[in-house]
């Protein structure tokens, strides 16, 4: 299990940074992450300081968060940790485009077959390549097979195949043994190819965006899944009934986790000086009607006003009171005001207004035109001097990532440190490699004559000892 963090520092900076490459064993039910993530966040001392925890969408990890959430303490969670669980964004990306790939595989079939002919041998692939140099057509992508279980490698392969269709039409008349096989596509397959491509090139690109970890990606949460939900509609009217049909799976699975847009997301895109609650007022009401957006937008205004309250900074009016109180009881202050002092410390304070006054006035400064490149986190760190709650907020709710790709990352480099020649560490010494690489690229280590490298390549050194036999150990598949 990788575990990453993700913050803004002190002085305005994006981190992130891997904490665990844990062995986690079997079986990987809710309990069992729950119980080794919350071990993690002890370990950190960051068991009061958690805003939200991005995972990939299963069952597994929806218990574990029902379970992490009584073990830690709600009081130290953004609003009693009613928004603690994000999915991430992949993975549900993943499940529509799926749904909607599921009905498009015969239309692609004969796409792939030439690609995987082609591809088969290094023989082969010399044709193909000497044939676009006859050809006079730039070799610039190596054709690349797809794997049916993972739709970006489908969109992949037809964007590369779609610039090479002069060359399979050229060797499907010159090559008997290809022409033979029948699987040349024909206009109609390239034509369904090159639709197909151009809506797959949405949720690639946006995938893609989702991805980064050197930007904030919370405040494009919203705008990107919406351009998704209006692409999505505009091909129901497709002519053609595969795409339609592709565009109905697709919505119905939209609707089932991303109609309520997760509260956070929302509230990151009102702290971008370009959406604010316009963004929302707009998308929502194109996509479900303005009755319904107004509903929204009032949800997640009084969302932001429940957030500012408990970002508010606690006033120290206990030595006040503690005070007035010392000198009441020594000058004999009458009993009718100690009765209303009293009666005045039991109730709640009420500071809605002036909390509602901040928003009022960030939300009625005039947006920042969309030409205009924005850096988020520079702008709150410095125009938002004069909204001092909202800048706290912006702290905490700007860093959340949307995807866990940064977390899964660690495995294609785990590939590297679990090579042929070292398949047999064990699970504390993979995470301390893992760990000690992430670390000194995020320049957490300091340079190669710090007491704190020395100190990691002690720890190294002492790891690199024989193994027993009841040791458990990570081996590569």
């Amino acid at each position: 299990m990788v575990v990453t963090a993700h913050y803004i520092d002190e002085s305005w900076n994006l981190k992130s940074f891997l904490l665990r490459f844990a062995y986690v064993p079997c079986p990987h039910n809710g309990e069992v992450i729950c119980q080794a993530l919350y071990e993690c966040l002890v370990d950190w001392h960051l068991e009061g300081k958690v805003s939200t925890i991005t995972l990939d969408n299963c069952t597994s990890n929806d218990k574990a968060i029902e379970e992490l959430t009584d073990k830690l303490n709600t009081q130290s969670l953004m609003l009693n940790g009613k928004y603690l669980h994000m999915r991430c964004c992949a993975h549900v990306l993943n499940l529509i485009v799926k749904d909607g790939m599921n009905v498009l595989e015969k239309g692609i079939g004969r796409v792939r077959d030439s690609v995987a002919y082609w591809s088969a041998t290094p023989k082969r692939h010399e044709r193909f390549k000497k044939m676009a140099k006859t050809l006079n057509i730039a070799y610039s992508r190596r054709l690349n097979l797809d794997c049916k279980t993972r739709w970006n490698s489908t969109y992949i392969m037809l964007d590369i195949a779609l610039q090479y269709i002069p060359i399979f039409e050229k060797l499907n008349k010159r090559e008997k043994l290809f022409a033979k096989e029948n699987c040349c596509p024909t206009h109609e397959d390239w034509n369904f190819a090159r639709e197909l491509c151009d809506r797959l090139k949405v949720f690639f690109d946006i995938t893609v965006l989702f991805s980064g970890t050197k930007y904030v990606t919370a405040n494009l949460f919203f705008p990107k899944i919406s351009a998704i939900r209006l692409s999505i509609r505009k091909w129901s009217t497709s002519d053609d009934p595969l795409i339609k049909k592709m565009s109905e799976e697709m919505k119905t699975k939209f609707e089932k986790y991303w109609k309520d847009v997760h509260g956070l997301m929302a509230v990151a895109t009102v702290l971008d000086l370009r959406y604010k609650l316009h963004m929302l007022q707009a998308l929502f009401g194109s996509l479900y009607g303005y009755e319904y957006a107004n509903r929204e937008v009032e949800r997640i205004r009084n969302l932001m006003v429940d957030l500012l309250e408990e970002y508010r900074p606690v006033e120290d009016s206990g030595c006040a009171s503690k005070h007035g109180s010392d000198a009441a009881s020594t000058v004999g202050t009458d009993e009718a005001l100690q009765i209303f002092s009293a009666y005045m410390s039991s109730q709640p304070v009420v500071s809605a207004s002036l909390v509602r006054t901040e928003l009022d006035l960030y939300l009625e400064e005039p947006n920042i035109t969309m030409t205009t490149e924005l850096d988020i986190i520079g702008w709150w760190k410095f125009g938002g001097i004069k909204y001092p709650t909202l800048q706290r907020m912006a702290h905490d709710i700007l860093p959340i990532p949307v995807t866990t790709v940064a977390s899964e990352s660690a495995f294609s480099t785990s590939g590297r440190v679990l090579s042929a020649h070292r398949s047999s560490l064990a699970p504390n010494m993979a995470e301390a490699l893992m760990c000690m690489q992430a670390w000194s690229r995020a320049d957490m280590l300091g340079d190669c004559n710090s007491t704190l490298f020395a100190e990691f390549q002690s720890v190294l050194a002492d790891e690199e000892e024989p193994m027993e036999e009841d040791v458990s150990i990570l081996t590569e598949e």
